[in-house]
């Protein structure tokens, strides 16, 4: 995949050569509040500000999170690890990371400054899924944030015994947050029962799922898209058809990538009155935290199929 193959080959060398004087040295950030002001914040990292985000939510003020990937501006399949990157993750005490080889430059910085005391949770391997897991947008799964949130209270807890019941009354809070994404997720499978939809990438294709959309574009051509290799004819003149013949009732496509291909069937589905949605890799920010991003998309892809309204920029 772009992100997933090209990182280590595009890693530069000497940030691995920069991590010997990195990893022996751990920032902190002082939690600046009441009795806690001298204490040293958990210094956490998340490879995507999605995760970093809901370390934020359970840490609180014991824990200064970080997100490595955070512009929404930026094609995260393309994103290029630096010194100044490696220098972080290597003086994090607790890093997050996706997993299924979508931010494969983190265990590239991880092996090259080994910490035994380092937490790290990789998503993929907390939910026990295999390499070959062809979606890696694990965070758009409604069951994967609450396994994350939990595992990080743990995690904090563990650095941190003393704000043990901290941490974990601001996950049960977190999870429980969740609740009108669900229910929005609910409600539009019940009321849209097998939507048919288009899009390019994968990006939201697990909420699409658990929304109950029928997602019509051909899975080649949405990995091809994802990992940047040309899809074939077929596909490409397959999804041209679900909007010239309006078997489709919304188009979403990855807002962050978009190529000439991209272009072309987003200008098909509205000169076929199709609304288009845009749907992001990384969270929106600033004004959006996990679940109002998550909301929000829900939000948009009832928009299109209850008013036919396209929303391509959150």
């Amino acid at each position: 995949m772009r992100l997933k193959s090209g990182l280590l080959a595009a890693f530069p060398l000497v940030a691995v050569a920069l991590l010997a004087s990195a990893c022996s040295s751990s920032t902190s950030a002082s939690s600046g509040s009441g009795s806690d002001a001298s204490t040293s914040a958990i210094v956490a990292i998340g490879a995507e500000n999605e995760y970093a985000d809901v370390i934020s939510q359970i840490g609180g003020p014991y824990v200064h999170a970080t997100a490595i990937m955070s512009n929404p501006n930026t094609d995260p399949h393309t994103f290029e690890a630096s010194p100044a990157v490696a220098r972080e993750v290597s003086a994090a005490q607790l890093v997050v990371q996706n997993g299924v080889g979508y931010d494969t430059f983190m265990n590239t910085i991880e092996n090259a400054a080994p910490n035994s005391s380092r937490k790290v949770i990789d998503v993929q391997q907390l939910l026990g899924l295999p390499d070959s897991t062809p979606n890696p947008h694990l965070w758009y799964k409604p069951t994967t944030m609450p396994a994350v949130a939990k595992a990080i209270a743990s995690d904090l807890a563990s650095l941190d015994p003393a704000h043990a019941s901290y941490f974990n009354s601001a996950e049960q809070k977190f999870v429980g947050s969740l609740t009108a994404w669900n229910q929005a997720i609910s409600a539009f499978k019940a009321k849209y029962p097998n939507t048919p939809v288009a899009t390019t990438e994968p990006v939201a294709d697990y909420m699409l799922q658990a929304a109950g959309a029928d997602i019509m574009t051909p899975w080649t051509l949405q990995a091809d898209i994802m990992n940047g290799t040309d899809p074939s004819p077929q596909d490409v003149a397959v999804e041209r058809s679900l909007f010239t013949d309006h078997k489709v009732k919304v188009f979403l496509y990855n807002q962050q990538v978009t190529d000439s291909l991209t272009q072309s069937f987003i200008s098909l589905a509205e000169a076929n009155k199709i609304p288009v949605v845009g749907v992001y890799e990384t969270m929106p920010v600033p004004g959006y935290d996990y679940q109002s991003w998550m909301e929000a998309e829900v939000h948009d892809l009832q928009l299109a199929v209850a008013d036919k309204t396209s929303t391509q920029h959150l």
